[in-house]
């Protein structure tokens, strides 16, 4: 027995999605469940989510970090390059 998942998605976004995995050879149920499938093998999403920039879930945990020990240590930067530079190398 199967289950319904219902979603609601921008039309534009599900039409270029099916027309992609068509040419996979898939149907759209199929895409999905191959991603539930990736999400339940890796235990994660299947792809790295990230800014524009390239920040990544694990840079914004360092920030927090970084600047939770901040404002309990008084801790400043001049720049937020200088910031990050101190953030990367540690």
């Amino acid at each position: 027995m199967n289950s319904l998942i219902s979603v609601r998605i921008d039309p534009k976004t599900k039409k270029s999605a099916q027309k992609t995995l068509e040419e996979l050879g898939l149907d759209l149920s199929a895409g999905i469940t191959l991603f539930l499938e990736q999400v339940i093998e890796t235990e994660s999403i299947p792809f790295t989510i990230a800014t524009k920039r390239g920040h990544t879930l694990r840079h914004w945990k360092l920030y927090k970090k970084e600047i939770a020990w901040a404002k309990k240590h008084g801790k400043g930067y001049r720049t937020a390059e200088e910031m990050h530079a101190d953030i990367l190398k540690g």
